[in-house]
Parts: structure tokens; sequence; C-alpha cells
């Protein structure tokens, strides 16, 4: 029975790790097809690679924004609907529909949107007579505008997971509480956020590996300028693999980055389990 899915997770995820290791030792251009064994020099070569800390940076930069911006978004809009404002079923769906568009198409969108010469905005603000800026070719806010634009396309899918650990809650410990005299500030710190830890985990650990695995956005909206401000670890591996076709070094990136996102997903999880371990309700 666990066959088919072994087949899929050995040919889609290990035979890549494999293969992405073997190239890592090696020279390999692949528009050349020559390869040269050279062990682990790649790898040292990375670790004195200035562009390649400097898209480490980014993604960091990028990961402190992103992940807390997503979640306090998330959680005001779940707050929101779980409320029972009217109309809630058509504001779920609006929130949500970013949420189910290719990240290709709302990076294009909002990449038009926002130009400095023929966006939507930029003709409204001069229409109100305001200076008129290019967000995207400034380098002092061509990241967080990219930042802002993946957390309005993340922040309704996250709703959604926590919005169905606020329904999992039982109503019987908001009741006590109330009958205890508990303030509405209390019974969120006290009550909501320890049962809905689980969610809030989910949440951030793969918030966290997605900021670390930024791509798209950045590609289509910055192709990581300008002057490298927006460049991430995985916009650099694309350049080095399928522009400059050196396939070897971006193997020894990527093996990197792997590496990195494995250790740092472990770390959150066993954080997470030793806080269900001591925790409870305060």
């Amino acid at each position: 029975m666990l066959l088919p899915s072994l087949i899929v997770l050995g040919v889609f995820v290990l035979y890549p790790i494999i293969h992405s290791l073997i190239l890592s030792l090696y020279n390999w251009n692949l528009l050349s097809g020559e390869q040269q064994f050279v062990g682990i020099h790649n790898f040292t070569a990375v670790f004195s690679d200035e562009r390649f800390w400097n898209a480490l940076r980014n993604t960091f930069y990028y990961t402190l924004l992103y992940v807390p911006g997503t979640f306090v978004s998330a959680l005001v809009l779940a707050l929101f609907l779980y409320r029972g404002v009217p109309g809630k079923n058509v504001f779920r769906s609006i929130f949500f529909l970013p949420a189910i568009t290719a990240m290709s198409i709302v990076a294009l969108s909002w990449r038009f949107i926002l130009d400095g010469d023929i966006g939507l905005i930029s003709y409204w603000l001069r229409d109100m007579n305001f200076t008129v800026t290019d967000s995207l070719r400034d380098p002092k806010t061509a990241m967080p505008t990219v930042i802002g634009v993946s957390i309005w396309k993340a922040a309704g899918f996250n709703m959604v997971i926590l919005l169905a650990g606020l329904h999992n809650i039982p109503l019987q410990y908001y009741e006590a509480a109330d009958i205890d005299g508990a303030s509405a500030v209390r019974k969120f710190t006290s009550l909501t956020i320890p049962l809905l830890m689980p969610s809030i985990s989910f949440v951030i650990i793969t918030n966290v590996i997605n900021s670390f695995q930024v791509f798209d956005q950045v590609y289509v909206m910055t192709k990581g300028g300008p002057m490298f401000k927006t460049e991430t670890l995985v916009t650099y591996i694309h350049y080095k693999g399928f522009t400059l076709f050196e396939m070897g070094y971006a193997s020894a990136i990527a093996l990197i980055l792997f590496l990195f996102i494995m250790v740092v997903t472990i770390f959150q999880i066993r954080a997470y389990r030793k806080g269900e371990e001591e925790g409870g309700l305060a």
C-alpha cells in the first residue's frame, strides 16, 4: 500500500537530493556538458563568495519580516471571522482568494499595480498631487514591498488553519473563564493562544520553510534587484545554475540551503514538543 507513495518520494525527493550531492562535487557546465571532479571546492568557494552571503542576509531579512507579518495578519483575520460577523462566508472567500492564485500571477499583477510610471497606485497618487516613487526600483523599499505582497498572498491560507484551530477550542473553557471574571485579554493570552499552539506551530514552521525557499515573487517583481537588494538564496541558485550554467556550484548552494532548512525545522519541532510537555493552560 505504501509502495506508490514511496516510489514518488524516491523519484522526486530522494533521487534529486542524492544527485545534487553528486553534482556538488563536480564543476559541471550544463551548456557544454563538461564535468570535472573538484571534491569540496564548490563548498569552500561558496563560503568565500560575497554574493552568497548577500543572498543569505536578504533571505534572513525576508524571513524575519515575512513570518511574523503573515502570522499576525492571519491571526487577525481568523479572529475577525471567528466573532461571527455578518457575511463571514463572503469575507472568508475574499481573504482566501489570493491563496488559490498562482504566485507568478500575483507578483506580475502587483508589479504593474506598483509601477512608478504606469501603475494604478501611481496614477491615483498623481491625481491627488502626491509625489510618486517606484518602490520596486528603490533599494530601500524593494524588499519590504516584495514581503508585503507575499504576506498578502499567504495570509488567507494561514487564516484558514488558525480559524480551524479556533473552532476546535471547547467553549466550556471560555464559559469557565467568564464565571471566574477573566477579562478578554486574559482569556486570549491564557486560553486562546495556548490552546491554539498546534495550529500556530504548523503555521510558523511551514512559513519559515517557505520563506527560505522564496523565489517566484522576487524573480517576477525585481529579478533580485535593484543592486542585489532582493536577491535570495534560491534566486542566486537559479542564476548560477540556469544563467551561468554552473550546475555544480548551484548544487552546492542548494545543499547548504537544504541542510539549513532541515536544522531549523528540527529545532522548531523540538521546541514545540518541549513547550507541549512543559506548557498547559496558564
